[in-house]
């Protein structure tokens, strides 16, 4: 759905490929024919638990299965465009800068197009002592859920590529509904809420209703209205 309603790129986020390398190798085709642009992995085991639940006592893919993984990936696209971004969950589970880097560079070397260095700590210390030795070789993309504060002109300048703000969007909609659907049931009232929120129109706008209507015109059959004369009273 998401692809059919934007022409810019999109990037899933695909856990851990959803199993094996051969579930790899499917999800790789899928997304293709749905144009999707890219899929993120990360080196966890399926199924995988959320990072920031008790991150210390989860596992993480063994390496040599994980870079298997990638490979059949890149074998598997047909667009050369089709990018495969490699996460790694070292930092997160309580591994050190050396695992890190370790790897990261083997995804890199197994044909990842760029890799994901993730961190659940308050402060971007991690993700730039990571940046620091890293040489380079490919393109780095960071996830500041935790470590907001940190100034994004220092991941700019550390040579970070891309940044996820990930889950903002979904958490502000849940804010707002919530103090919406309060607001209503202790007021008893839309009134208060009606000029705060999106108008009727503007939900037929996102569901492209003109072109709709448009459509309508040239595609419906136009019947001229039936005239009916009244039956004289007897």
């Amino acid at each position: 759905f998401m692809s059919d309603a934007t022409s810019i790129p999109i990037m899933l986020d695909a856990d851990t490929g959803y199993g094996n390398f051969n579930n790899m190798r499917r999800l790789v085709h899928k997304l293709e024919q749905i144009d999707i642009a890219a899929a993120c992995i990360e080196d966890k085991i399926f199924p995988k638990c959320n990072s920031f639940i008790n991150s210390e006592s989860q596992p993480l893919a063994d390496m040599d299965e994980f870079t298997g993984k990638i490979k059949a990936a890149k074998d598997t696209q047909t667009d050369p465009d089709f990018c495969v971004v490699a996460r790694t969950e070292a930092f997160v589970v309580g591994r050190g800068l050396n695992e890190a880097l370790e790897r990261a560079d083997a995804y890199y070397r197994a044909g990842a197009d760029a890799v994901l260095i993730h961190s659940k700590i308050a402060t971007g210390d991690q993700v730039l002592s990571f940046m620091d030795q890293w040489p380079n070789k490919c393109p780095v993309v960071i996830v500041p859920t935790k470590y907001y504060s940190t100034p994004t002109r220092l991941f700019e300048e550390a040579g970070v590529r891309m940044i996820i703000w990930a889950n903002h969007l979904l958490r502000a909609s849940i804010t707002a509904m919530q103090q919406t659907a309060a607001r209503i049931f202790n007021e008893r009232t839309l009134v208060g809420v009606e000029n705060e929120v999106a108008s009727v129109k503007e939900i037929f706008r996102l569901q492209n209703d003109d072109e709709l209507r448009q459509a309508e015109q040239r595609y419906l059959p136009h019947k001229e209205p039936e005239v009916v004369f009244p039956t004289p009273s007897s």
